[in-house]
Formats: structure tokens, C-alpha cells, sequence
């Protein structure tokens, strides 16, 4: 596996892009790639594997979308796309909305809970980029509806979250039924070990692009911490909502947790809306495009959404509950402090969840600052203190590490 390191980049020229679409990016007003697109547009023109590794927020998409369009608009075949989440598949498609059609290159998105009708009418105008979720692509291809034998070039965005949310058996149901005679580009800003087997196996001596280590969250993130009872969020979270006055996504454990703190920040006086699995695909753009032009200050989500909101100008980003996979932490604060603007994320945590706190600083290899608030009582992790056990979960993870290091 190829390793780059990052360069200094200063402009799209000498990156290998034909001059036609140069002038689509100035039209655009895209004028300074970001890392990510200066280290992986050369290498996917050439038609080389790629596995890029960048936090979220940085570019990725217009990273494949550029060299994708150049190829297409050379050569026959076809491009499949595979996203985690409705949300990142629409805003995918809108990327490529901007400079396909200008080759005459149509797209179809092809996604859980729209309609199977127009789906099969985008497929019969024969689309040279498809944009898929696994789950209803795997549905097409059980149908016959969609066939698979010229694509040229597969991307995996955001790979790890596909597999994270179970989507194993048809990605390797996917891979099996694309040409092995393809270019695969595989991004994500995370690389655990399952992406990795998928890489060494269905993948042709990839050219491995981190711009950033794997965790490191985005730098222009200022990252707080107040630790209280479950019974005071609501009164940190009314307090917050007061002191901030941008934009706010908020991230719940559960989906019935979504409802109700969405009833909770309407009955504070906010506009908000609520993002899960349980709401049906309109009721999510809705959702989304009203938190995008204002109609809603606030948006509730579950991990769902973590990495399907592209927003520019998030102010702040509330985890009302600590996600259960830390590298989700990672995910949902890099919803702020995109495109290079600077962002906040302010995670709440009861005193229990000392070991959960640990668990996402280790990750991202930085400590998270505690705040106190003022009209709240001060409160601790109970296994700092001296006078109280820790919680069981902490000794469970401590006999599991030790089980671990004598293996």
C-alpha cells in the first residue's frame, strides 16, 4: 500500500484536470482545493485505487466526483457509488448535479424509502453514475432492475459507518457482482480493521491518502464537556439554547429519544426538527432542507444523520447523549467547522460515564475540557472519587483489556 503525505496546495492547476472542467470549478468559485482533493484528484485521474482517510467536512466528495466526470466523459463505462445514509446519497448526487450534466452524464440515486417507480425510470435512461445506498441497491440487483457488468469505477464513501450500520453482506454481495477490471476509491474518516480487510481483498495496491490520522477530529472544533445528571440535561440544554443563537444539531442515542427532545426544544419556544430511521424519506428532506434555510434553528438527529449533513455554518453541535461507538464522536462534531469555518460541540455526560469520556479522548488523543455551569451543581465522574465504586461497566472494560493483553 502506497502512503502520501500532504503537500502545500494552492489552486486546481497541475492536478491533472482536463481544462473543460477547470473552468466549470471557477465558474463555481471552487478556487483552492482542499488536502484531500489536492492529494486524491491526480491519483484518481490516473485511474489508481485510492483509500483516502480525511475528518468530515473536508472535501471528499468532489475528490472522486472530479476524476469520475473526466473518465466517464473519456471512455465508456459507468460509476457506482455506494453511501451509508439517504441524506449523504442526496448530497452526492448534488455535487455531481453541478458539473455531470455540462458531459452529458446523467446520474440516478438509488435509496431506501423513495419510490421504487422513479428509481426505475432513472435506471432506463441509462445513467452513467449511480448513487446508492447498499440496502435498496442490493434490492434492484435481486430484481434485475440494475445491472452491474460495465461499472469502471466504484467509490465506498465512508465505508466504515456502511459497515458500522450492518451493510456487510451487501457490500460483499456488490463487490462480487462489479467487473475485478475496475478502479475502487474507498473514503472514510475513519480505518478499522473490517474497511482494511475489504481494501486488501477486493482492491488493486491502493494509494493510501491520510491528510489526517484516523479519529483526529477537525481543527477548527472547539470541544466542551459538562458532565450532569440525567435529570439536569434539560435544564443545561434550555440554558445552551439561550447563550447560542446559530444553528444546532443535536445528537440523541435513540430515535424515541430524538421525538422527545424535539417536543422539549419546541416547548422551550425553538424551531426544531427531528432526523432518525422512523421518519419516512420526505418527512426527512423536509427536515433537512428546512434546518438549511432557517425554517428550523435546530435539528435532532440520530447517529443516522451523523455523516448525511452537509451544512455549512452549523454554530453548534449538542451530543445530548454520548454516542456508543467513539469513533461516532468523531462523526457527529465534524458536522461543525466545515468548509473551513470554525464550529463548537458541546457533549453532555452523566458522573456514570467516566470509561465512555476515556474511551473518545484515547481515540482522538486529546483530553476534552470540563466545563461547570454556573446555575447547575457541580458534578464529577463517581470513579474519581474516592468515597464511591465505579460504575460496573467500568470494570467489565478493565477485565476485558486485560483479557485482551494476554491473548
Amino acid at each position: 500500500m502506497t502512503q502520501l503525505h500532504q503537500r502545500p496546495n494552492t489552486s486546481f492547476d497541475g492536478l491533472g484536470i482536463a481544462p473543460r472542467i477547470l473552468e466549470v470549478l471557477d465558474k463555481l468559485r471552487f478556487t483552492v482545493p482542499t488536502p484531500i482533493q489536492h492529494k486524491a484528484i491526480p491519483i484518481g485521474v490516473e485511474g489508481k485505487d485510492i483509500i483516502g482517510i480525511a475528518q468530515t467536512g473536508t472535501g471528499k466528495t468532489l475528490a472522486f466526483a472530479i476524476p469520475i466526470i473526466q473518465g466517464l466523459a473519456q471512455k465508456k463505462g459507468r460509476a457506482l457509488i455506494l453511501t451509508p445514509t439517504r441524506e449523504l446519497a442526496l448530497q452526492v448526487n448534488e455535487v455531481f448535479d453541478k458539473i455531470a450534466p455540462l458531459f452529458g452524464i446523467r446520474t440516478a440515486v438509488i435509496i431506501g424509502g423513495a419510490s421504487m417507480g422513479n428509481q426505475l425510470r432513472a435506471l432506463r435512461r441509462n445513467p452513467r453514475v449511480i448513487i446508492a445506498t447498499p440496502g435498496r441497491l442490493a434490492d434492484h440487483m435481486s430484481q434485475r432492475t440494475v445491472m452491474l457488468a460495465d461499472v469502471s469505477v466504484l467509490v465506498l464513501d465512508e465505508a466504515d459507518r456502511m459497515l458500522d450500520m450492518g451493510f456487510l453482506p451487501q457490500i460483499e454481495h456488490i463487490l462480487r457482482s462489479v467487473p475485478k477490471n475496475r478502479q475502487t476509491m474507498l473514503f472514510s474518516a475513519t480505518i478499522p480493521g473490517p474497511v482494511v480487510k475489504i481494501a486488501t481483498t477486493h482492491m488493486k495496491f491502493p494509494v493510501h491518502v491520510e491528510i489526517a490520522p484516523s479519529g483526529t477530529t477537525a481543527e477548527r472544533i472547539i470541544q466542551e464537556l459538562f458532565i450532569v445528571k440525567k435529570d439536569a440535561k434539560k435544564q443545561l440544554l434550555g440554558k445552551l439554547l439561550k447563550q447560542y443563537h446559530g444553528p444546532v444539531l443535536l445528537f440523541s442515542r435513540t430515535k424515541r429519544g430524538a421525538r422527545q427532545i424535539t417536543q422539549l426544544i419546541r416547548h422551550m419556544g425553538h424551531g426544531a426538527a427531528e432526523i432518525h430511521s422512523d421518519r419516512s424519506q420526505s418527512q426527512r428532506k423536509e427536515a433537512l432542507d428546512g434546518f438549511k434555510s432557517g425554517k428550523y434553528r435546530i435539528l435532532v438527529a440520530t447517529d443516522i444523520a451523523a455523516r448525511g449533513i452537509d451544512v455549512v455554518g452549523i454554530e453548534l453541535v449538542i451530543n445530548y447523549n454520548l454516542p456508543e461507538d467513539p469513533e461516532n464522536y468523531v462523526h457527529r462534531i465534524g458536522r461543525t467547522g466545515r468548509a473551513g469555518h470554525e464550529g463548537r460541540a458541546i457533549s453532555f455526560a452523566t458522573p456514570e460515564q467516566g470509561g465512555d469520556v476515556r474511551n473518545i479522548e484515547k481515540l482522538i488523543k486529546s483530553a476534552l475540557p470540563i466545563l461547570d455551569h454556573p446555575e447547575l451543581p457541580r458534578e464529577r465522574f463517581t470513579y474519581y472519587s474516592s468515597n464511591r465504586p465505579p460504575h460496573p461497566r467500568f470494570h467489565a472494560r478493565q477485565r476485558n483489556k486485560r483479557r485482551r493483553h494476554k491473548r
